[in-house]
């Protein structure tokens, strides 16, 4: 059976979730931790899990930095983010640390198993809130992609302003790195969402690493 680790620092969570997975009958949990540190001193190379349900806010040692420690260490060991949050910058940053799949806590069992399901079998996981599109590009980053580059023609502050949009600032944030006002931002984004046929932030982002504008 595939094997999963919980990373949660909320032990009651945590437990209901370790039962609930084991009452699916296709999954047994190897070990709980508290923290990504307490996950890392408690893994063992010749015993890797297939799926880690990882928390996001967590003392010590977040859920952003053990997804990267993961990548780095043991890429193919599938990381699905549980989370109390469904920010565009949230899931940016789990996809770029590693993550294959991202539900939140209050999901229904069944949308966790199906999750569960999804990356043994797919290796992968989308939902409404994250889309299909936004995971296979993620999964395919570090692939090389032939496809033909976009034809739509960009100006030059149109493309710093994609650039930026892949980082971790605001869009005031974004305003002062380009010396101009809020408003100005707020324009190139309402423009970029038409021309490019997307309706977030993260549309955007997935745009720009696609077309090598910008880099995860």
């Amino acid at each position: 059976m595939p094997k999963v680790v919980l990373v949660d620092d909320h032990v009651l969570l945590r437990n209901g979730l370790a039962s609930l997975i084991e009452s699916f009958g296709k999954y047994t949990v190897l070990f709980q931790a508290d923290n990504g540190k307490q996950f890392i001193e408690k893994l063992q190379p010749g015993m890797l899990p297939d799926i880690i349900l990882m928390d996001i806010n967590m003392p010590v040692m977040d859920g952003y930095e053990t997804s990267l420690w993961l990548k780095e260490h043991y890429p193919r060991v599938k990381i699905l983010a549980l989370s109390m949050y469904d920010n565009e910058n949230a899931i940016i940053r789990m996809f770029k640390a590693g993550a294959k799949g991202y539900i939140l806590k209050d999901c229904d069992p069944d949308e966790l198993k199906a999750a569960l399901d999804a990356l043994t079998e797919k290796g992968f996981y989308y939902s409404e809130m994250v889309t299909g599109k936004l995971i296979s590009t993620i999964n395919t980053l570090d692939e090389k992609d032939n496809t033909v580059k976009s034809i739509i023609s960009l100006s030059d502050k149109e493309t710093q302003f994609l650039k930026l949009a892949c980082t971790e600032l605001t869009y005031k944030e974004i305003a002062d790195k380009m010396i101009i006002s809020p408003r100005t931002v707020d324009g190139y984004r309402d423009d970029l969402f038409k021309k490019l046929n997307v309706r977030t932030r993260v549309g955007l982002v997935m745009f720009a690493v696609k077309n090598g504008i910008a880099n995860l």
